[in-house]
């Protein structure tokens, strides 16, 4: 959506909270999942009565949407369940011939994908952590913000159609296997690490926090800052570096604990499914 009237014009009842957070949030990473209007195809809610409206912040694809005239419904750039782009290399890599056509706007400031928040129920719930906290929402609208539960305990069967864009269980993962790993588990990984890179063509790569964990054995080590924007937004381009450097392993280290480091942790769960 070019703005909050394209996206009004989509859904069967606009409520104060989501009009509190479009004056506030757009443009801007934040999807508000709403009850559509019948002028909403079905094709483009998966047969689901809501629909997830956004209105982007960057000048390209803003300009795209005032340009086209229409809202746009469009899935990520990159194929099912694998990494998210953050650069149209990284679009021209994983999709290649089957486009014709890539807007190149840069690197992507935010680095993960947009807060997905459901406002259809008597309280707001995020149904996937992104670039707008918990903390922040509930400080815009007054009142608690539910989150559901993390990747890692999240149990609905991805066969059933998702109200939240990224909503499978697994998502968001590179071609190599992850292993997610803490401080504590460090030493169990260092030896495993070593049994990997011994095998023939098999090399270990290493996703890890500045001044954090060293591992011995590993082909290629990439480091992101110890603060969740800084972290988010080079997560994406670090693990498409790994991948193209033809590793089989990519250990990452956890991230700390804490809220703010909710929609990180979410990414990571996911690619270690």
């Amino acid at each position: 959506m070019a703005d909050s009237h394209a996206a009004q014009a989509l859904v069967a009842h606009w409520p104060e909270r989501a009009e509190r957070l479009a004056r506030a949030c757009w443009p801007g990473p934040l999807t508000l999942v709403l009850r559509k209007r019948d002028v909403v195809p079905d094709i483009v809610t998966a047969g689901t009565d809501t629909v997830a409206v956004r209105v982007p912040a960057h000048p390209a694809a803003l300009a795209l949407l005032r340009e086209a005239g229409v809202p746009i419904a469009a899935p990520s750039a990159n194929r099912f369940t694998q990494l998210s782009p953050t650069t149209a290399q990284h679009v021209a890599d994983g999709l290649g011939e089957r486009i014709s056509l890539i807007l190149d706007g840069g690197p992507c400031e935010v680095g993960i994908e947009s807060t997905v928040l459901d406002l259809t129920g008597d309280t707001p719930i995020i149904l996937r952590p992104g670039g707008i906290s918990a903390d922040t929402l509930s400080h815009l609208l007054g009142e608690p913000v539910r989150s559901r539960a993390m990747a890692v305990d999240h149990r609905s069967d991805d066969s059933e159609p998702q109200r939240s864009p990224g909503g499978a269980t697994r998502h968001y993962a590179p071609d190599a296997e992850v292993w997610l790993t803490s401080v504590a588990e460090s030493e169990e990984v260092q030896a495993a690490i070593v049994r990997v890179a011994a095998t023939p063509g098999s090399r270990v790569g290493a996703l890890l926090l500045e001044s954090g964990l060293q591992f011995a054995g590993v082909q290629r080590t990439l480091r992101l800052p110890a603060v969740p924007a800084g972290y988010a937004q080079g997560l994406y381009s670090a693990l498409h570096t790994l991948d193209r450097d033809g590793c089989a392993v990519i250990v990452i280290e956890a991230p700390p604990p804490g809220a703010v480091w909710d929609a990180v942790r979410d990414r990571l769960m996911r690619a270690t499914r």
